[in-house]
């Protein structure tokens, strides 16, 4: 069975979101239940890419994302999905090959299943804002 791209990345938010809670979290366990794998089954190389790069750079993500934040505003205030969709399409932007275009609109579509209205908007202007100053 063929695991899509987006199924991927949404698992990879999933297993971000649980380890901001607890950073002990077994992730293979997350992998395996969220993508619904069979015990013969690998996880896709893609998924742990991402959790891992997204944890390796958080530091400059987080920098880069406050960077664009309203004054007065930091990390702490955003909502942490939120905060979790930004660091995983920064990410992607600054570290992968994946298409600028490709990588703002699964953000988006990840804020429309685990956000709302509001946040979308917001990680859409973040994530154009960061798109406008690397072009």
């Amino acid at each position: 069975m063929e695991i899509s791209r987006h199924a991927i990345r949404e698992c990879a938010f999933q297993t971000l979101f649980a380890l901001a809670s607890d950073p002990e979290i077994d992730r293979e366990a997350i992998y395996t239940e969220r993508l619904g794998l069979e015990p013969d089954q690998e996880v896709p190389a893609y998924l742990p890419e991402l959790v891992d790069g997204v944890l390796a750079h958080q530091d400059e993500l987080d920098a880069q994302i406050e960077s664009k934040l309203a004054p007065g505003w930091t990390l702490e205030r955003l909502a942490r999905p939120d905060l979790v969709i930004l660091r995983l399409a920064l990410y992607e932007l600054e570290y992968t090959k994946v298409p600028n275009a490709v990588a703002i609109n699964e953000a988006l579509r990840l804020a429309h299943d685990f956000s709302d209205e509001k946040s979308y908007r917001f990680i859409n202007g973040v994530l154009g804002s960061i798109e406008s100053e690397q072009n």
